[in-house]
């Protein structure tokens, strides 16, 4: 039974506006019948990860999420030590997952240094995540030229004026050295040689469909060799 809640305000809002203590976490509970209780089952799924995937993220941008290519892209450094941000999925096919970055970012250094990921695509309005595993390798030269000249002339420039992952002394600096590279590139910007693409290879890729009592659906692909090979499927425990 969903609990009940004021017109046109959802479950959870609901619950979070009796919290005495909004900030404090251990009490940011979502009440039991926040979930719609989509079942998901394996009949449901296709069985290519990417064709899957490609379907989920249609149907996220059917349903109006914004930005539903936003994925939490975590990454570690030689001594493991790991870091997490978001970026934006900038292509996906039958090798894989790509982005954009500034090879010199903490990011950029880290899979460097150790050439594995993780990314995490979250639709809560459709309550679905789907997590990816894999090998990460940089883009040809070609494709990432393709990319950035896509791009607004404002974030072209932007891709030469930040130092990304650096101390940065004040924002003035950072304009200047935007209005630096303005001038510099009256006409077309090229690409930053520090700036380039990279694809995520897939070894493991979980969709989870949220269900009620966290009693959540939960099927992983995988397969032993990232680039030839059936995929698996398998459903995992809550």
């Amino acid at each position: 039974m969903s609990v009940p809640h004021a017109r046109g305000q959802r479950p959870y809002d609901a619950a979070m506006t009796d919290l005495e203590d909004p900030t404090d976490p251990s009490r940011m509970q979502a009440p039991t019948g926040f979930h719609h209780d989509r079942p998901l089952d394996r009949r449901d799924l296709l069985d290519d990860a990417i064709a899957q995937f490609r379907r989920w993220l249609t149907e996220a941008e059917r349903a109006g999420i914004a930005l539903p290519n936003a994925m939490a892209l975590a990454t570690a450094d030689a001594d493991s030590t790991p870091s997490v941000r978001h970026v934006l999925l900038r292509g996906i096919d039958e090798e894989g997952f790509r982005f954009f970055t500034n090879h010199d970012s903490r990011k950029g250094r880290e899979l460097a240094a150790n050439p594995r990921a993780a990314l995490v695509f979250l639709w809560k309005d459709l309550d679905r995540q789907v997590s990816v595993t894999g090998s990460v390798e940089r883009l040809p030269d070609h494709e990432s030229d393709a990319y950035f000249a896509s791009r607004p002339r404002d974030a072209q420039l932007g891709a030469w004026a930040s130092h990304q992952s650096q101390v940065l002394r004040d924002r003035a600096e950072l304009e200047e050295r935007l209005a630096e590279n303005d001038a510099r590139f009256p006409g077309e910007v090229p690409r930053p040689p520090n700036w380039g693409g990279y694809l995520l290879r897939p070894a493991t890729v979980e969709f989870w469909q949220g269900r009620r009592h966290r009693l959540h659906d939960r099927f992983r692909y995988r397969r032993d060799d990232e680039d030839i090979g059936a995929w698996r499927v398998e459903r995992l425990n809550p």
